[in-house]
């Protein structure tokens, strides 16, 4: 086994010969498509947008199942990793190329740790994927908006998570689609291959591929990517890991700013974790807090409102009613209800 060390992470050789034939795992994105130039088509309550999207996104998947059958894959299966708060998946399903299926569960789970587990996948693609916070990308973020996770001090991508959550069980990634920003942010894994669909001139314009020529390229190079996994990398932090959430607007970290065990910085805070998965959950609780700054956009529209200050003074009275009435055992909440059965397709 050949071991290449690298300063943040060690890239551990999958060579290996196959008893059957590579069993793939694609995570599909939104906002890194072929012929998505406008961001409202990522977004589920834009609806006509959205529709555009979604074909977008089931043609660039298709592309890649066919150029990844092509290339000698046994099995493909597809998880939902954009979440665009649409409850059933962003794929258009009934148009999903019929040789490959959607990963589902009966109850919600983390698409990037929960479903990870050795001897199930040889391999991970990822389509459709953005730059991080800062790149300069179309919707360039990480995980949610104005996020910068920054791992063993490197800032890291979505597809870096991927990457790295699928690295703790030997699995590499071997293929990535996107803008030619995150291309850039991908010189961690010169092993893979990618296909720019677009070039980003702003986080919100693109100047876009033929349509037809990016999806020749995204079958012809995941095509390709199949015969690379003997020699693919899979990906693994140094532990323990350093792990620090730096935001920009609108999200804040200035709740944190006193909380024991971690250290607070101007728009970042930073705590030591002793592996990967803790690292995750302790970096994904601080950005339910630092979502939190997401209110101050809110304020702004209510205060820019001819009735504004009635408005905002009503939410303040009913908040305090609320507290007052809980205090004296006037209001308790509802039950919560009982979910009707359903599959969960991945991020939500």
């Amino acid at each position: 086994m050949k071991i290449l060390i690298f300063c943040v992470f060690v890239a551990i050789s999958t060579t290996q010969s196959f008893s059957q034939k590579p069993r793939i795992l694609i995570y599909h994105d939104m906002e890194g498509l072929s012929g998505e130039d406008d961001w409202r088509m990522f977004r589920y309550p834009h609806t006509e947008q959205y529709k555009i999207g979604r074909e977008l996104l089931t043609a660039d998947v298709n592309a890649v199942i066919g150029g990844l059958f092509e290339g000698g894959a046994g099995t493909v299966q597809v998880v939902d990793a954009h979440g665009s708060g649409n409850q059933w998946p962003d794929l258009l399903l009934d148009k999903l190329d019929k040789r490959a299926s959607m990963v589902s569960r009966d109850q919600p789970f983390r698409q990037y740790v929960d479903i990870v587990e050795p001897n199930v996948y040889d391999a991970v693609v990822c389509v459709g994927m953005h730059a991080k916070t800062g790149s300069g990308g179309f919707a360039s973020h990480t995980f949610t908006l104005g996020m910068d996770i920054i791992l063993n001090d490197q800032s890291v991508t979505e597809t870096e998570l991927v990457a790295y959550s699928w690295g703790r069980v030997g699995v590499p990634v071997i293929f990535v689609s996107g803008d030619d920003r995150l291309l850039g942010d991908l010189k961690t894994m010169p092993w893979i291959e990618y296909v720019t669909v677009k070039k980003a001139t702003s986080a919100s314009t693109v100047e876009l591929r033929p349509w037809a020529e990016a999806r020749r390229d995204l079958f012809e190079k995941a095509k390709k990517s199949i015969q690379n996994i003997p020699t693919a990398s899979a990906m693994k932090l140094k532990e323990p890991i350093k792990a620090t959430l730096r935001v920009v607007p609108p999200a804040s970290v200035e709740r944190m700013r006193n909380m024991p065990g971690i250290e607070y910085q101007e728009n970042s805070v930073t705590f030591m974790a002793e592996n990967f998965a803790k690292a995750y959950d302790g970096v994904i609780a601080m950005i339910d807090i630092a979502t939190t700054g997401y209110y101050s956009v809110t304020t702004e529209v209510i205060k820019s409102l001819p009735n504004g200050k009635a408005v905002q003074s009503q939410i303040d009275d009913a908040r305090y009613t609320r507290w007052l009435d809980f205090e004296s055992g006037r209001w308790k909440p509802e039950p919560a209800p009982i979910p009707a059965p359903r599959k969960y397709y991945g991020a939500r």
